[in-house]
């Protein structure tokens, strides 16, 4: 009886035991859930972050500096002034006294067209002057002779109007010779061709013992290249602070050339379009530069930065440094214990591979470059020199 009672006992504890085990187990689950749920990481979760291996990276300074605030876009050469070199009169080119691609100089002699036809009338036409002044002299002199006679009343009216007449119609007769020597001698002077203005020749249109039938045919076209222009287009949001800053003193415009960026040109903005494309939503700049070396070609693609003013005290990091998430711009930094915090950042403009950075961070904080990707907040990390 006493075995019976005793093994009674020993079931209900079994029982009892197991729902108790049951209860317990079932808390520590909830409270695990719990915590993972919450996002605070359990002393278990610390332990194994300390254990995991340092995340080598690359890190910099966040500096305070002034720096210029610019605008960037691309842009082309166009020549200060381009001239279609053509003929003003009909006739045989004689010779070409250029190189096709040759720098020539205003007044530089460029083409002599057969000048024959013209010198023939020009000889005609001083020929003209020479028998009418002569008439012209001895219808004075005969008008002279009869004007006292008319005034006496020996000759009559009309045959004093018909001297009269003669001598007038001589001197407009002159005049006319005159004005087509006049003419003739321009015809000829067209005949020598001189460059209207210095820069740089093209192909040449027409070759020598060619035949120009009509004045609008091109000879050769002159581009000035020196100075020059370039043209680029930024969006019309820049405008009112490019007019406020234009207003206060000029600004410097860079050029800089794709094959050669370490040696930009440099001009002055020196005109802004006084309409605004409306299917781009931008407006034409245009920067006119010196280029005494000749760097710069009309058509030639460059990328142009157009500064405006200057920013003082300004906190800048390393454009790498700052990483976008979901939540917008952040950067990790580093901390005295070499671990990392998530920082959310407002970031400006991009100068020179540094970002302006509005909010978020501090002069003297040392911020990671390179290596983000393994990174997360509290994560130990070892300073490298280069990945």
């Amino acid at each position: 009886m006493a075995f019976k009672v005793s093994l009674g006992r020993s079931r209900r504890f079994t029982a009892d035991g197991l729902s108790v085990g049951v209860f317990l187990g079932l808390i520590l689950a909830a409270a695990f859930l719990f915590s993972s749920c919450s996002g605070k990481p359990i002393e278990g979760d610390a332990m194994k972050a300390a254990a995991r291996p340092a995340v080598p990276v690359l890190v910099g300074k966040v500096a305070e500096e002034t720096i210029p605030v610019q605008i960037e876009a691309i842009g082309s050469g166009e020549a200060l002034a381009t001239v279609s070199v053509k003929s003003q009169v009909q006739g045989e080119v004689q010779r070409a006294y250029f190189r096709q691609g040759q720098f020539v100089k205003p007044g530089d002699l460029l083409f002599t067209i057969d000048a024959a036809p013209f010198e023939a009338s020009l000889a005609q036409a001083q020929g003209n002057l020479a028998k009418d002044e002569a008439q012209l002299e001895y219808a004075e002199s005969t008008l002279t002779q009869n004007t006292a006679l008319y005034h006496e009343g020996i000759i009559a009216q009309n045959q004093y109007d018909q001297y009269r007449s003669n001598a007038g119609m001589l001197r407009a007769s002159v005049e006319a010779d005159k004005a087509a020597i006049q003419t003739a001698q321009i015809q000829v002077g067209y005949c020598t061709i001189r460059a209207p203005i210095g820069g740089q020749t093209g192909a040449l249109l027409v070759d020598p013992g060619n035949v120009i039938q009509s004045v609008n045919t091109a000879l050769v076209t002159i581009n000035q290249i020196n100075p020059i222009y370039v043209d680029f287009s930024v969006p019309q949001q820049y405008l009112p602070e490019i007019e406020a800053e234009r207003a206060q003193h000029s600004l410097r415009v860079e050029a800089e050339l794709p094959n050669d960026p370490k040696q930009p040109e440099w001009g002055g903005l020196t005109f802004v379009n006084n309409t605004v494309d409306n299917t781009t939503g931008t407006i034409l700049l245009k920067g006119t530069f010196p280029n005494v070396d000749r760097r710069l070609w009309p058509g030639q693609y460059v990328n142009v930065t157009l500064t405006l003013s200057e920013q003082t005290h300004a906190t800048i990091a390393a454009s790498p440094a700052v990483q976008t998430g979901e939540n917008g711009d952040f950067v990790y930094v580093v901390k005295p214990n070499h671990t990392v915090a998530y920082q959310p950042v407002k970031v400006g403009r991009v100068y020179e591979g540094n970002t302006v950075i509005e909010k978020g961070l501090t002069p003297g904080e040392t911020v990671v470059t390179d290596g983000q990707l393994m990174l997360y907040p509290g994560a130990r990390v070892e300073i490298k020199t280069g990945l």
